[in-house]
């Protein structure tokens, strides 16, 4: 459903406010607004608390209505990684899909690419940061939350991974860690600080972290085709020597003060430096068929990335416990990338292309969120969410040293992109009964995008989706720890920039298989009808057992279509059909004292996930939708002995066959990661912690079949990875 002025969603969140408090009530147990509260800031000094009817403390996954999981800094430490997503691969219902063993696409439901949806302190990230270079040591918690909720945008069709700041405020921590990384072909140091105290009224707390890392390896890929008859007409190997360096510097810093009656103001800073070297030599050798276009040639790439994120945030206390919430922030970014390619002196065919990105992106956001205690306990929030961003882009590219694309533009592809964007939203929280709680929700979004250049004419773009939203929690009258959890929402995926943008990126080897790309400035929102469905089993302190089930109809689905336009292939992403994805989800987690009294002090921990999906348009079977991920697992365990504390995990999944499209099927490669941990605690202030990755070695492999024109083409790309360590020694002060 579509609305189509602001004005109605005024009146519509107006109309939420007034009736949502004859249905709904706060879940006893949590803070009064536990659902509505702002993850990203720190509770207020007094709380208004509630029993549940336990002796038990208030635990967000097994309390909330709103079902989530909350990753801990403890968990997150545990294993020393160096990247969010080596975090997340070991969090139940969460897969990371890395082609080559450099970070990794953080999917939900085996969904990525905008599915699920990644925010930084509730807030969407700015564009060209990659989650990849943040360092899990400035990370306070991270919250995955598989249904949606009218309080964080709905972009969230397979899910929300919210990833909080360190934000708490201890007096005199001083913090340091110094580490090093070597094997599996990538070597380096990583250094990170946390520090923090109160002065008076005012606190600040600053943590911040470096990482250096050199790598080199050799990359061996094969081509073979066929024809119409299954005879085999091509056969090339190609072997690539690649090397390179990473260095990453994240920075935020928290000033916080205490004013008059209970109000208090933060300011939060977020810096992030990345740079990317990379160097490659490809040599081909071909046994059958034609020789390659380029048998030698050499390239390089220079990518450097700078994010400056900083928000002020004002909380003031009402009267009868009603809070106002209100953030302003503003946020900046520049990346610069040159991509080049040339062939040695005395090549058969010379080759000396450079391509020149340069980006910079300025944006302000605003938040505000009011929230109350009403009678019957309902817990009602009210809010906004807006933002403004303008993008430049000037893209050039020359062959030996001249200008070839776009032709006669001596300042290179230039265009520049205005988003504006709007969401309000009613939420409200009501206990039923003791043993029955709902959550209701509604959010209106819109989005404006204008795109202007020098290749292309202006474009206007723009969307609005609204979503209701309602979740309920029961607990099984009769039974201690026995309850069932059910959601209805409406989510969408909104098309990207690139998507949108009218212009022509060109290939350098131009075919059906490998085609320019042109955006399309009339693309949709994918719409997406949820229902989700769990049944939790808390048997313990401390243990879990739980299956849910899942089901999204995405209307409208967004996939690429190849054409000839008489010159040349080009591709655009188009809406056409339906896509229907269903997903089922084991988990347990116990300590062995649950099952034995006098057991040692170990900790088990096991999720078995499934996924189906199909979509209209690309003739099956396996037409599944965003190369979905068929079956995964985690499984882990700890074990604690006096200082010593130590573990293991294996994240699995399973071999996947992928027809993208009538002419492309690709293959998921399954996949082993097991690692290990071992921390020691020399004394309360140092501690050393020793990390293995990849003990089992396995490397990552892509596999592609094409059908093109006449014969069929089978590509194999394998990226070298062995096992690793890593030591990290950790001191306070």
């Amino acid at each position: 459903m579509y609305i189509s002025s602001p004005i109605r969603l005024t009146l519509l969140a107006a109309l939420l406010a007034s009736a949502f408090p004859l249905h709904a009530q706060e879940a006893p147990k949590k803070p009064a607004g536990a659902v509505a509260q702002d993850k990203s800031q720190p509770e207020p000094a007094m709380q208004k608390v509630e029993v549940r009817g336990t002796a038990e403390g208030y635990d967000p996954r097994r309390d909330d209505t709103a079902t989530k999981i909350v990753v801990g800094q403890e968990e997150i430490a545990k294993y020393g990684d160096t990247s969010v997503a080596d975090v997340l691969k070991r969090v139940p219902g969460i897969t990371v899909s890395s082609p080559n063993g450099r970070g990794g696409e953080i999917r939900m439901r085996g969904l990525g690419a905008g599915y699920t949806q990644i925010l930084l302190n509730g807030e969407r990230a700015p564009a060209g940061f990659s989650i990849d270079s943040l360092s899990p040591d400035v990370i306070e918690r991270i919250e995955v939350l598989r249904a949606a909720s009218a309080e964080y945008s709905t972009q969230s069709v397979a899910g929300t991974i919210n990833i909080v700041l360190k934000k708490a405020i201890r007096t005199g921590q001083r913090e340091f860690k110094i580490g090093a990384r070597t094997g599996g072909g990538f070597d380096g140091p990583t250094a990170n600080f946390q520090l923090s105290d109160k002065l008076g009224k005012m606190s600040y707390a600053i943590a911040g972290s470096a990482m250096y890392e050199d790598f080199a390896r050799v990359i061996p890929s094969d081509e073979q085709a066929f024809d119409a008859a299954g005879t085999q007409v091509l056969a090339r190997a190609t072997r690539g020597d690649e090397k390179g360096r990473l260095n990453l510097f994240n920075l935020a810093p928290r000033l916080n003060w205490a004013l008059a009656n209970g109000d208090t103001l933060t300011w939060q800073t977020f810096v992030n430096v990345a740079r990317f070297r990379n160097q490659n030599h490809e040599t081909t050798d071909t046994t059958l068929g034609a020789q390659a276009r380029y048998p030698v040639a050499d390239s390089a790439t220079r990518s450097d990335n700078d994010v400056l994120r900083t928000e002020l945030n004002w909380v003031h206390k009402m009267a009868d416990g009603a809070k106002l919430d209100v953030k302003a922030g503003v946020v900046g970014g520049q990346n610069t990338t040159t991509q080049r390619r040339w062939t040695p002196a005395g090549a058969p065919r010379r080759l000396d292309t450079a391509i020149l990105n340069e980006a910079e992106e300025l944006g302000a956001t605003t938040t505000g969120k009011f929230s109350k205690t009403l009678f019957d306990g309902h817990a009602l929030a009210m809010g906004w969410d807006g933002g403004w961003g303008v993008r430049e882009d000037i893209r050039t590219e020359t062959e030996a040293g001249r200008l070839v694309f776009p032709a006669l533009l001596n300042g290179g592809e230039q265009f520049k992109a205005e988003v504006s964007r709007f969401a309000a939203y009613a939420q409200d929280e009501w206990n039923l009964t003791p043993r029955w709680s709902v959550y209701l929700g509604a959010r209106w979004e819109g989005i404006r995008t204008r795109a202007t250049g020098n290749t292309f004419a202006a474009s206007r773009s723009s969307s609005n989706v609204w979503s209701p939203v309602i979740q309920t929690l029961w607990k099984i009258p009769e039974t201690k720890g026995d309850q069932v959890r059910f959601a209805v929402t409406r989510t969408y995926k909104a098309p990207g920039l690139p998507q949108l943008m009218p212009r022509r990126q060109t290939s350098i080897d131009n075919r059906s298989t490998d085609p320019d790309f042109s955006g399309n400035p009339d693309l949709k929102p994918e719409l997406a009808l949820g229902l989700d469905a769990s049944y939790e089993h808390y048997w313990a302190e401390g243990a879990l057992v739980s299956i849910s089930g899942s089901m999204r109809r995405i209307d409208g689905y967004t996939r690429s279509q190849v054409t000839f336009d008489g010159a040349r292939w080009v591709a655009m992403p188009m809406n056409a059909g339906q896509a229907i994805t269903r997903g089922l989800e084991l988990e347990t987690k116990f300590p062995l004292k649950a099952l034995m009294k006098d057991a040692p002090a170990i900790d088990l921990r096991a999720s078995v996930s499934a996924n189906w999906s199909e979509v209209d348009g690309v003739p099956g079977p396996d037409n599944r939708l965003d190369n979905q991920t068929p079956l995964s697992g985690n499984f882990g365990i700890d074990y604690k002995k006096g200082d010593l504390t130590t573990g293991a995990s294996l994240a699995w999944r399973q071999d996947a066959t992928i027809q993208v499209s009538e002419r492309q099927v690709a293959f998921l490669k399954g996949r082993r990661d097991l690692e290990a941990y071992a921390l020691y605690k020399f004394t309360p202030k140092q501690q050393l912690r020793v990390a293995l990755s990849n003990i089992l070695g396995e490397d990552f492999v892509n596999r592609q079949i094409f059908l093109e024109q006449d014969r069929l083409v089978v590509r194999n790309l394998r990226f070298p990875a062995g096992p690793s360590v890593r030591a990290t020694l950790e001191l306070k002060f």
